[in-house]
Protein backbone atom coordinates (compact mmCIF):
# COMPACT_ATOMS: atom_id res chain seq x y z
CA UNK A 1 0.00 0.00 0.00
CA UNK A 2 1.34 3.39 -0.58
CA UNK A 3 1.49 6.36 1.83
CA UNK A 4 -1.01 9.33 0.73
CA UNK A 5 0.20 12.27 -0.04
CA UNK A 6 -0.69 14.58 3.07
CA UNK A 7 1.77 12.17 5.21
CA UNK A 8 4.69 12.27 2.17
CA UNK A 9 4.74 16.00 2.48
CA UNK A 10 4.54 15.92 6.71
CA UNK A 11 7.74 13.58 6.52
CA UNK A 12 9.52 16.37 4.37
CA UNK A 13 8.29 19.31 6.24
CA UNK A 14 9.92 17.31 9.09
CA UNK A 15 13.25 16.86 7.83
CA UNK A 16 13.66 20.25 6.41
CA UNK A 17 12.50 21.84 9.97
CA UNK A 18 14.89 19.41 11.92
CA UNK A 19 17.82 19.94 8.92
CA UNK A 20 17.60 23.69 9.54
CA UNK A 21 17.69 23.80 13.64
CA UNK A 22 20.87 21.72 13.05
CA UNK A 23 21.93 24.65 10.51
CA UNK A 24 20.91 27.32 13.47
CA UNK A 25 22.64 25.34 16.30
CA UNK A 26 26.09 25.00 14.15
CA UNK A 27 25.83 29.20 14.08
CA UNK A 28 24.61 30.19 17.82
CA UNK A 29 28.48 29.97 18.79
CA UNK A 30 29.98 32.31 16.81
CA UNK A 31 26.91 34.52 16.83
CA UNK A 32 27.57 34.64 20.79
CA UNK A 33 31.02 35.03 21.10
CA UNK A 34 30.65 37.67 18.36
CA UNK A 35 27.91 40.06 20.53
CA UNK A 36 28.26 43.32 22.00
CA UNK A 37 29.37 43.54 25.98
CA UNK A 38 26.80 43.59 27.89
CA UNK A 39 26.89 46.85 30.29
CA UNK A 40 27.39 45.67 34.42
CA UNK A 41 28.07 47.06 37.31
CA UNK A 42 31.14 45.59 39.28
CA UNK A 43 33.43 45.11 42.78
CA UNK A 44 36.19 44.28 43.48
CA UNK A 45 36.55 41.16 46.32
CA UNK A 46 38.11 42.71 49.28
CA UNK A 47 39.98 40.35 51.69
CA UNK A 48 40.14 41.83 55.02
CA UNK A 49 39.21 41.63 58.86
CA UNK A 50 35.84 41.83 59.82
CA UNK A 51 34.22 42.32 63.00
CA UNK A 52 31.17 39.87 64.43
CA UNK A 53 28.40 42.64 65.32
CA UNK A 54 24.99 42.76 66.74
CA UNK A 55 22.99 45.96 65.87
CA UNK A 56 20.19 47.34 68.03
CA UNK A 57 18.69 50.23 69.17
CA UNK A 58 18.96 51.15 72.92
CA UNK A 59 17.79 53.92 75.33
CA UNK A 60 20.79 56.17 77.49
CA UNK A 61 19.85 55.58 81.07
CA UNK A 62 21.14 57.03 83.90
CA UNK A 63 23.40 54.62 86.09
CA UNK A 64 21.62 55.72 89.33
CA UNK A 65 18.46 57.97 90.15
CA UNK A 66 17.97 59.48 93.33
CA UNK A 67 14.29 60.72 94.44
CA UNK A 68 15.00 62.65 97.24
CA UNK A 69 12.44 62.90 100.09
CA UNK A 70 12.48 64.38 103.42
CA UNK A 71 12.31 61.70 105.84
CA UNK A 72 10.86 64.19 108.92
CA UNK A 73 7.75 66.68 108.78
CA UNK A 74 8.71 69.98 108.92
CA UNK A 75 9.23 73.30 107.07
CA UNK A 76 12.05 74.26 103.84
CA UNK A 77 14.71 77.00 105.70
CA UNK A 78 16.25 76.97 102.77
CA UNK A 79 17.27 75.58 99.28
CA UNK A 80 21.27 74.97 98.70
CA UNK A 81 21.19 73.90 95.21
CA UNK A 82 20.09 75.42 91.55
CA UNK A 83 18.28 73.07 88.91
CA UNK A 84 20.40 71.34 86.86
CA UNK A 85 23.60 71.40 88.99
CA UNK A 86 26.49 69.28 88.91
CA UNK A 87 26.53 67.70 92.71
CA UNK A 88 28.97 65.43 94.79
CA UNK A 89 28.07 63.11 96.97
CA UNK A 90 27.15 64.96 100.28
CA UNK A 91 26.58 68.47 98.89
CA UNK A 92 23.74 70.03 101.11
CA UNK A 93 20.38 70.27 99.66
CA UNK A 94 17.76 71.24 101.52
CA UNK A 95 17.67 72.80 105.15
CA UNK A 96 13.99 72.04 107.34
CA UNK A 97 13.33 74.69 110.02
CA UNK A 98 15.31 73.23 112.90
CA UNK A 99 13.63 74.65 115.86
CA UNK A 100 11.32 71.96 116.84
CA UNK A 101 13.87 69.24 116.80
CA UNK A 102 16.11 71.08 118.51
CA UNK A 103 13.90 71.56 121.54
CA UNK A 104 12.83 67.79 121.24
CA UNK A 105 16.48 66.98 121.98
CA UNK A 106 16.89 69.52 125.03
CA UNK A 107 13.86 67.37 126.42
CA UNK A 108 15.37 64.55 125.72
CA UNK A 109 18.88 65.95 127.04
CA UNK A 110 16.38 66.98 130.57
CA UNK A 111 15.09 63.52 130.85
CA UNK A 112 18.08 61.54 130.49
CA UNK A 113 19.41 63.61 133.30
CA UNK A 114 16.86 62.97 135.32
CA UNK A 115 16.82 59.34 134.63
CA UNK A 116 20.65 59.56 135.90
CA UNK A 117 20.50 61.03 139.05
CA UNK A 118 17.09 58.69 139.94
CA UNK A 119 19.55 55.54 139.07
CA UNK A 120 22.45 56.89 141.28
CA UNK A 121 19.68 57.43 144.52
CA UNK A 122 18.32 54.18 143.78
CA UNK A 123 21.76 52.43 143.60
CA UNK A 124 23.34 54.59 146.40
CA UNK A 125 19.74 53.22 148.68
CA UNK A 126 20.65 49.56 147.49
CA UNK A 127 23.97 49.92 148.33
CA UNK A 128 23.10 51.04 152.30
CA UNK A 129 20.38 48.70 153.00
CA UNK A 130 22.87 45.89 151.53
CA UNK A 131 24.84 46.32 154.83
CA UNK A 132 21.63 46.29 157.11
CA UNK A 133 20.46 42.90 154.91
CA UNK A 134 23.81 41.34 155.98
CA UNK A 135 22.76 42.09 159.84
CA UNK A 136 19.76 41.17 159.49
CA UNK A 137 18.31 44.58 160.67
CA UNK A 138 16.06 44.12 157.35
CA UNK A 139 13.35 42.45 155.74
CA UNK A 140 14.44 40.23 153.03
CA UNK A 141 11.06 41.38 150.97
CA UNK A 142 12.31 45.60 151.51
CA UNK A 143 15.85 44.95 150.69
CA UNK A 144 14.54 43.01 146.88
CA UNK A 145 12.38 46.36 146.59
CA UNK A 146 15.43 48.41 146.90
CA UNK A 147 17.83 46.00 144.66
CA UNK A 148 14.79 46.25 142.04
CA UNK A 149 14.40 49.81 141.97
CA UNK A 150 18.24 50.14 141.81
CA UNK A 151 17.37 47.85 138.65
CA UNK A 152 14.62 49.71 137.21
CA UNK A 153 16.41 53.08 137.29
CA UNK A 154 19.48 51.69 135.11
CA UNK A 155 17.08 50.68 132.55
CA UNK A 156 15.11 53.75 132.42
CA UNK A 157 18.78 55.32 131.82
CA UNK A 158 19.17 53.34 128.76
CA UNK A 159 15.76 54.29 127.20
CA UNK A 160 16.55 58.08 127.87
CA UNK A 161 19.71 57.68 126.08
CA UNK A 162 17.76 55.87 123.43
CA UNK A 163 15.71 58.93 122.88
CA UNK A 164 17.94 61.40 123.34
CA UNK A 165 20.08 59.21 120.19
CA UNK A 166 16.70 59.32 118.26
CA UNK A 167 15.97 63.44 118.43
CA UNK A 168 19.61 63.76 117.74
CA UNK A 169 18.84 61.90 114.31
CA UNK A 170 15.34 63.54 113.75
CA UNK A 171 17.27 67.01 113.93
CA UNK A 172 19.81 65.54 111.40
CA UNK A 173 17.11 64.86 108.52
CA UNK A 174 16.51 68.46 109.01
CA UNK A 175 19.86 69.17 106.91
CA UNK A 176 19.01 66.88 103.93
CA UNK A 177 22.27 66.00 101.17
CA UNK A 178 22.94 64.87 98.22
CA UNK A 179 23.01 60.76 98.79
CA UNK A 180 25.22 60.70 95.37
CA UNK A 181 27.21 62.36 92.74
CA UNK A 182 25.00 63.61 89.68
CA UNK A 183 23.20 66.17 88.16
CA UNK A 184 19.94 67.67 90.05
CA UNK A 185 16.57 67.92 88.06
CA UNK A 186 13.40 70.48 88.53
CA UNK A 187 12.71 71.68 92.09
CA UNK A 188 9.98 71.34 92.68
CA UNK A 189 8.91 72.38 96.17
CA UNK A 190 11.02 75.85 97.41
CA UNK A 191 11.44 77.79 100.94
CA UNK A 192 8.04 78.30 103.37
CA UNK A 193 6.63 74.28 102.02
CA UNK A 194 5.45 71.73 104.01
CA UNK A 195 6.96 68.48 103.81
CA UNK A 196 6.05 65.50 105.17
CA UNK A 197 7.82 62.31 105.50
CA UNK A 198 8.35 59.71 102.85
CA UNK A 199 5.49 61.52 101.00
CA UNK A 200 4.77 59.51 97.96
CA UNK A 201 3.26 62.83 96.02
CA UNK A 202 6.22 65.10 96.39
CA UNK A 203 9.45 65.15 95.86
CA UNK A 204 12.57 67.68 96.59
CA UNK A 205 14.89 67.02 93.39
CA UNK A 206 15.82 64.02 91.49
CA UNK A 207 19.21 63.29 90.97
CA UNK A 208 20.58 60.88 87.90
CA UNK A 209 24.03 60.19 87.96
CA UNK A 210 25.12 61.15 84.28
CA UNK A 211 29.22 59.47 84.69
CA UNK A 212 29.54 56.38 84.17
CA UNK A 213 25.79 56.48 82.28
CA UNK A 214 24.35 53.06 80.90
CA UNK A 215 23.05 52.10 77.79
CA UNK A 216 19.80 49.83 77.97
CA UNK A 217 19.07 47.44 74.66
CA UNK A 218 17.53 44.58 73.35
CA UNK A 219 18.79 41.77 71.23
CA UNK A 220 16.89 38.65 69.28
CA UNK A 221 17.30 35.37 71.20
CA UNK A 222 19.10 33.70 68.42
CA UNK A 223 22.36 36.23 69.39
CA UNK A 224 22.59 35.73 73.30
CA UNK A 225 24.97 32.37 72.84
CA UNK A 226 27.12 34.25 70.19
CA UNK A 227 27.01 37.69 73.17
CA UNK A 228 27.34 35.21 76.06
CA UNK A 229 30.84 32.85 74.35
CA UNK A 230 32.26 36.08 73.92
CA UNK A 231 31.23 37.91 76.89
CA UNK A 232 33.28 34.76 78.67
CA UNK A 233 36.00 35.50 76.21
CA UNK A 234 36.44 39.07 77.19
CA UNK A 235 36.17 39.85 73.67
CA UNK A 236 32.84 41.91 74.05
CA UNK A 237 32.94 45.26 72.87
CA UNK A 238 29.88 48.03 72.45
CA UNK A 239 29.34 51.38 70.82
CA UNK A 240 27.22 53.22 70.33
CA UNK A 241 26.01 56.33 67.74
CA UNK A 242 23.33 59.14 69.03
CA UNK A 243 20.91 59.02 66.06
CA UNK A 244 20.55 63.04 65.99
CA UNK A 245 24.15 64.26 66.49
CA UNK A 246 26.21 61.40 65.44
CA UNK A 247 27.99 61.42 68.65
CA UNK A 248 29.61 57.85 68.71
CA UNK A 249 31.27 56.02 71.54
CA UNK A 250 33.15 52.77 71.39
CA UNK A 251 34.08 52.12 75.00
CA UNK A 252 31.06 50.56 76.59
CA UNK A 253 31.52 47.30 78.45
CA UNK A 254 28.66 45.48 79.01
CA UNK A 255 27.04 44.81 82.77
CA UNK A 256 24.64 42.96 82.52
CA UNK A 257 22.64 40.40 80.44
CA UNK A 258 19.10 39.78 81.85
CA UNK A 259 17.88 36.46 83.02
CA UNK A 260 15.33 35.33 80.69
CA UNK A 261 14.13 36.23 77.16
CA UNK A 262 10.75 38.12 76.74
CA UNK A 263 8.95 35.16 75.46
CA UNK A 264 6.00 37.79 73.89
CA UNK A 265 9.07 39.96 71.71
CA UNK A 266 11.88 37.12 71.90
CA UNK A 267 14.26 39.47 72.73
CA UNK A 268 16.52 39.60 75.50
CA UNK A 269 17.74 43.06 77.62
CA UNK A 270 21.37 43.97 78.20
CA UNK A 271 23.03 47.00 79.33
CA UNK A 272 26.20 48.40 78.90
CA UNK A 273 27.65 51.10 80.40
CA UNK A 274 29.89 54.26 79.09
CA UNK A 275 32.51 56.88 81.34
CA UNK A 276 30.67 59.55 79.37
CA UNK A 277 32.85 61.68 81.27
CA UNK A 278 32.14 64.65 78.93
CA UNK A 279 28.23 63.97 79.44
CA UNK A 280 27.48 63.38 75.65
CA UNK A 281 25.25 60.53 76.31
CA UNK A 282 21.72 61.79 78.02
CA UNK A 283 19.49 59.62 79.82
CA UNK A 284 16.20 58.92 77.89
CA UNK A 285 17.69 59.52 74.45
CA UNK A 286 18.02 57.01 71.63
CA UNK A 287 20.84 55.79 70.39
CA UNK A 288 22.02 53.18 67.62
CA UNK A 289 24.07 49.93 69.44
CA UNK A 290 26.56 47.67 68.25
CA UNK A 291 27.71 44.48 70.18
CA UNK A 292 30.87 43.74 68.64
CA UNK A 293 31.48 39.97 69.69
CA UNK A 294 34.32 38.82 67.60
CA UNK A 295 35.91 39.06 64.57
CA UNK A 296 36.63 36.80 61.10
CA UNK A 297 40.18 37.55 60.28
CA UNK A 298 41.30 38.12 56.38
CA UNK A 299 37.33 37.07 55.38
CA UNK A 300 36.08 37.14 51.46
CA UNK A 301 33.86 40.47 51.46
CA UNK A 302 31.28 40.85 48.17
CA UNK A 303 28.74 43.38 48.19
CA UNK A 304 25.44 41.16 48.78
CA UNK A 305 23.84 41.71 45.23
CA UNK A 306 26.75 39.71 43.97
CA UNK A 307 25.34 36.96 45.33
CA UNK A 308 22.83 35.01 43.58
CA UNK A 309 20.59 32.24 44.73
CA UNK A 310 19.50 29.02 42.70
CA UNK A 311 18.49 25.39 43.07
CA UNK A 312 22.13 24.45 43.40
CA UNK A 313 23.21 27.08 46.21
CA UNK A 314 24.71 30.28 46.05
CA UNK A 315 26.40 31.68 42.74
CA UNK A 316 28.63 34.98 41.60
CA UNK A 317 29.22 35.77 38.51
CA UNK A 318 33.62 36.48 38.15
CA UNK A 319 34.75 39.21 35.54
CA UNK A 320 37.92 37.89 33.75
CA UNK A 321 40.77 39.60 32.69
CA UNK A 322 39.71 39.04 28.94
CA UNK A 323 36.05 40.19 29.93
CA UNK A 324 34.47 37.17 29.73
CA UNK A 325 32.50 36.25 32.72
CA UNK A 326 32.48 32.73 34.60
CA UNK A 327 29.35 31.56 36.87
CA UNK A 328 30.59 30.52 39.99
CA UNK A 329 29.78 28.17 43.08
CA UNK A 330 30.22 30.12 45.85
CA UNK A 331 29.61 28.66 49.83
CA UNK A 332 28.06 32.05 51.95
CA UNK A 333 29.71 32.14 55.55
CA UNK A 334 27.31 34.81 56.89
CA UNK A 335 25.73 38.35 55.90
CA UNK A 336 26.67 41.24 57.81
CA UNK A 337 24.86 44.36 56.35
CA UNK A 338 25.18 44.92 52.93
CA UNK A 339 28.00 42.86 52.53
CA UNK A 340 28.62 39.01 52.11
CA UNK A 341 31.20 37.12 53.52
CA UNK A 342 32.10 34.21 51.45
CA UNK A 343 33.86 30.92 52.65
CA UNK A 344 34.99 29.37 49.25
CA UNK A 345 34.57 30.75 45.98
CA UNK A 346 36.24 33.80 45.55
CA UNK A 347 39.30 35.24 45.82
CA UNK A 348 40.54 38.38 47.47
CA UNK A 349 41.28 40.86 44.07
CA UNK A 350 38.67 39.22 41.94
CA UNK A 351 35.62 41.51 40.33
CA UNK A 352 32.88 39.99 41.11
CA UNK A 353 29.38 41.48 39.34
CA UNK A 354 26.80 43.10 41.50
CA UNK A 355 24.28 44.20 38.71
CA UNK A 356 23.11 43.05 35.53
CA UNK A 357 23.17 39.10 36.25
CA UNK A 358 20.14 38.15 34.70
CA UNK A 359 21.43 39.56 31.31
CA UNK A 360 24.41 37.01 31.60
CA UNK A 361 25.54 33.55 30.80
CA UNK A 362 28.62 31.87 31.02
CA UNK A 363 31.00 32.76 28.56
CA UNK A 364 29.80 36.08 27.60
CA UNK A 365 31.76 39.32 27.58
CA UNK A 366 30.64 41.99 30.04
CA UNK A 367 31.59 45.95 29.87
CA UNK A 368 31.84 47.29 33.62
CA UNK A 369 29.27 50.48 33.49
CA UNK A 370 28.67 53.18 36.52
CA UNK A 371 25.05 54.11 37.38
CA UNK A 372 25.68 56.83 34.82
CA UNK A 373 26.85 54.73 31.82
CA UNK A 374 30.64 55.79 31.85
CA UNK A 375 33.03 53.01 32.40
CA UNK A 376 35.00 53.03 35.91
CA UNK A 377 38.80 52.95 34.43
CA UNK A 378 40.60 53.37 37.64
CA UNK A 379 38.63 50.77 39.77
CA UNK A 380 39.10 48.47 36.53
CA UNK A 381 42.36 49.23 36.15
CA UNK A 382 43.18 48.38 40.04
CA UNK A 383 40.63 45.20 39.49
CA UNK A 384 43.09 43.92 36.19
CA UNK A 385 46.36 44.77 37.96
CA UNK A 386 45.33 42.33 40.95
CA UNK A 387 44.40 39.92 38.96
CA UNK A 388 46.52 39.67 36.14
CA UNK A 389 49.63 38.08 36.82
CA UNK A 390 53.19 40.60 36.53
CA UNK A 391 54.67 40.93 33.07
CA UNK A 392 58.46 39.47 33.76
CA UNK A 393 61.16 41.66 32.13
Amino acid sequence: MKPSLPFVSSVFLLAASLALTAGCGRDAAPKLAGASAVPVQVAVALQQDVPRRVESIGTVQALRTVSVKSQVDGIIAQVHFKEGEELKAGDPLVTLDRRPFENAVLQARAALANAHAQDAQATADAERYSHLDQQSAISKEAYTQYLTKAESTKADVQAREAALANAELQLGYTEIRAPIAGRTGQRLLHEGSLVKANDNSFTLVTINQLAPVAVSYAVPERSLDEIRLALEAGLVTVSVTERNTGIKRENGQLEFVDNTVDPTTGMITLKAVFPNADKALWPGRFVYVVTQTGMDPQAIVVPSTAVLNSQNGATVYVLKSDQTVELRQVKVARTAGDTTLLASGVKGGETVITDGQLRLLPGMKAEPRTLSGTAPAAEVATVEKSVKPEAKP
